[in-house]
């Protein structure tokens, strides 16, 4: 995962630049530097190109704030208050040009007051942090509660009627009811470019750029190639070019023919700044996270800086050079504003009490998730599968206690298309994550949760007759799929039985059958009574198909083999895979005897810090029940992971170690519930605040999963699936 985000970091160089040039684009907005050489040209330049910078900075707060698959409210609530703060200094420090400019000898100054803190700034320049804060709420939830597209739809209605309130205004006018509905909008805000109607939309446009490049960057690092990368760079510049052709063709006519009541917003404007912003994202290299504060104090101190000039040439009597000659002007405010803001935001770099953010997840004990490993295996399986079979990634019981969030929204990213949950819960969690495509619950669902079902589109498995029927009575559609029993005898119709009830549930009305299955329950055995049990499920399964098909059922996507089927029956043609062991990069046990044995490599490792050393003298015992009596003096380590972590209790005293600095150190005494202690009495250089690892590899050595299951008398699958929500992931 710090391997994606560095990777990430190196994806944002053009937007740092080119925060900058907008904050300068803006600048140019406020002095008009061509207005004494041709109007048309300063009318281009400030009132149709240089538009583009404030939508580039509502797109640039929707990429990192809002996201189909991180919903997370303190994320929101963070961006709120601190827009808000800066905010609320940007007023107070224009107080005074405000009192210069006798703003508060205003008529009707309360209600104008407000008017201007919640939709207009008190100065021409701040609507943008109040348009920030009702944008960026307004656009998080629509996505949060619809999606992109409908939340897009409806962001460009309100659009749509903003731009009828600025730049095409004079066509708006001339109806009656428009004319009124506009006259009343504003006596609420001065023009429509605010946070309700002009803002959304991009804020939206920016989290679905943060989706989309997401995804394109993780198939990226999986094809190592940069040639997809050029032609979208390429791709994206033509298309900017070209729309920002069309945005002054259509600026240009709207003010031939004095369209215009403001000149903010355009037709063209939105997927002008989407093709600029995608176009950006191309560009790689080193961050230069500094250019975000600068541009940003450029941005609200550039009208201060422009004062600062004015009252500068009338002082030395030289107003023709500095104020009267727009392009002067305009690189004096410049490199005033840009010298200011330089100076200010290293002031604050070196006295501002910034601190980089400690990750407390790895303080004490945590999980390590190798996002690169779990690529590798999806691949691997991927190839494994025959032509035309699908990847379900089971992600039951916290995929596996890797995180089932974690997980399936990087598997989302990279194209898988299919989950597996085990119970509703699971599956309603994966659709507020963000999960796309089919999500089956292959466990048990009362019911009485049908609509719930149809809510969150979940496709519920049908485990018997009886539960058939009264999901049906439940009188609302919901997807499902068929489980057969072919002697596991858990759960599914069994196959032995009269096929008329696999036919009645094909004929009821609220059930929508996308998928028949079984489970094989000895395919991780090659031995020949079970390979011959297996192959018995297998034809048991085929049969029931032939007589569906006889009675003639459409057969929906059958699906046969978990992880194991695929490795010792790699031959079945099936629709979906269901890979839950084996795409975490392990198997059940270490001795696993399988026909394939891809290269699958493990995505999780266990770690915990040394809190503590002690030194236990000959004679002294350690932990409970005095298991562990010190044969000599000793140095014990402890850390902060025990049995309510998951770490199996039954581990004390089997002989079983950890690695520390890549050295064996063996457990000893009995691990509590939340410490265990360890030898390193052998082992050199040994100091509080190293990484023990209990699961995974350091140095030359690895601690496998499997090995620590059968040391703790189980299987891979219920160690890692029990390790505890109290353990960070990263």
């Amino acid at each position: 995962m710090r391997a994606e985000e560095k990777s990430h970091e190196k994806r944002y160089t053009g937007i740092d630049f080119f925060r900058l040039a907008a904050a300068l684009l803006i600048i140019t907005i406020h002095t008009s530097p061509l207005a004494g050489i041709s109007e048309t040209g300063d009318f281009i330049l400030t009132r149709i190109a240089a538009r583009v910078a404030v939508p580039f900075f509502f797109v640039t707060s929707g990429f990192f704030l809002i996201s189909r698959y991180n919903y997370q409210i303190g994320k929101l609530g963070a961006f709120v208050r601190k827009t808000a703060l800066i905010y609320g200094a940007a007023i107070l420090i224009y107080i005074p040009v405000n009192l210069y400019n006798g703003y508060f000898k205003m008529e009707n100054l309360l209600p104008n007051l407000i008017k201007d803190i919640v939709f207009d700034g008190t100065l021409y320049h701040l609507w943008y942090l109040p348009a920030s804060i009702t944008g960026g709420a307004a656009a998080w939830y629509l996505v949060k509660k619809l999606d992109y597209k409908r939340a897009f739809a409806v962001t460009a209605v309100f659009y749509l009627i903003g731009l009828f309130g600025d730049s095409y205004y004079g066509l708006a006018e001339k109806n009656l009811v428009c004319s009124r509905f506009y006259a009343l909008l504003f006596q609420v805000s001065d023009y429509t470019r605010n946070g309700i109607f002009f803002a959304p939309v991009f804020f939206v446009t920016g989290g679905f750029i943060a989706d989309r490049k997401e995804e394109a960057a993780c198939n990226e690092t999986q094809c190592r190639d940069s040639e997809p990368r050029k032609m979208a760079s390429v791709k994206d510049g033509v298309c900017f070019g070209l729309i920002l052709a069309l945005m002054l063709a259509e600026g240009l006519t709207l003010h031939h023919f004095q369209i215009q009541r403001h000149d903010s917003m355009y037709v063209f404007l939105p997927p002008c700044v989407y093709f600029l912003f995608s176009f950006l994202l191309q560009f790689r290299g080193k961050r230069h996270a500094c250019l975000r504060d600068v541009s940003l104090i450029v941005y609200l101190i550039h009208p201060m800086m422009i004062v600062v000039i004015r009252m500068f040439a009338k002082l030395l009597q030289i107003q023709g050079l500095l104020v009267d000659n727009s392009v002067v002007h305009f690189l004096a405010v410049t490199a005033a504003s840009v010298g200011f803001s330089v100076a200010a935001a290293g002031l604050w770099s070196r006295y501002g009490h910034r601190h980089k953010q400690r990750n407390t997840d790895t303080d004490r004990a945590y999980i390590e998730i190798n996002l690169e490993n779990l690529e590798h295996n999806v691949a691997v399986l991927g190839r494994a599968m025959p032509r035309g079979c699908e990847l379900m990634a089971v992600v039951k019981a916290e995929a596996y206690g890797h995180g089932i969030c974690e997980i399936a929204i990087h598997l989302d990213r990279i194209g898988v298309r299919a989950f597996a949950a085990a119970t509703i819960d699971e599956g309603i969690r994966l659709r507020r994550c963000g999960i796309r495509g089919e999500i089956l619950i292959l466990g048990y669902t009362a019911p009485e949760r049908a609509r719930e079902l149809r809510k969150y589109d979940l496709t519920q498995t049908l485990i018997d007759y009886d539960y058939a029927c009264r999901l049906a009575e439940q009188g609302c559609t919901v997807k499902v799929h068929m489980k057969i029993d072919t002697g596991m005898h858990r759960l599914g119709f069994d196959s032995d039985f009269n096929i008329e009830e696999i036919l009645c549930v094909f004929a009821m009305e609220h059930l929508v059958i996308n998928g028949i299955y079984t489970h094989l329950c000895v395919a991780d055995s090659l031995e020949e009574e079970d390979v011959r049990f297996t192959k018995q499920q297998i034809a048991n399964f085929y049969g029931v198909l032939r007589q569906l098909k006889k009675e003639g059922i459409r057969i929906p996507k059958i699906h046969i083999q978990s992880s194991y089927g695929l490795l010792n029956y790699p031959e079945l043609k099936c629709n979906y895979v269901r890979a839950g062991v084996a795409l975490y990069g392990v198997l059940s046990t270490p001795d696993a005897q399988t026909k394939l044995q891809p290269d699958l490599r493990p995505v999780l490792a266990l770690k915990a810090k040394v809190i503590l050393l002690r030194f236990v003298p000959q004679g002294e015992s350690v932990g409970y029940g005095r298991t562990f009596v010190a044969d000599r003096d000793s140095v014990i380590a402890i850390l902060p992971v025990g049995y309510a972590d998951g770490f199996p209790r039954n581990l004390s005293g089997r002989d079983s170690y950890v690695l520390i600095n890549g050295s064996w150190a063996p457990i000893v005494g009995r691990i509590c519930m939340d410490q265990l202690a360890v030898d390193v009495t052998d082992l050199a250089d040994i100091e509080v605040g190293m990484t023990a690892t209990l699961i995974g590899s350091d140095g030359s050595e690895t601690s496998d999963a499997p090995t620590v299951a059968m040391d703790s008398g189980s299987i891979t699958n219920e160690l890692l699936s029990r390790l505890g929500s109290r353990l960070g992931r990263i």
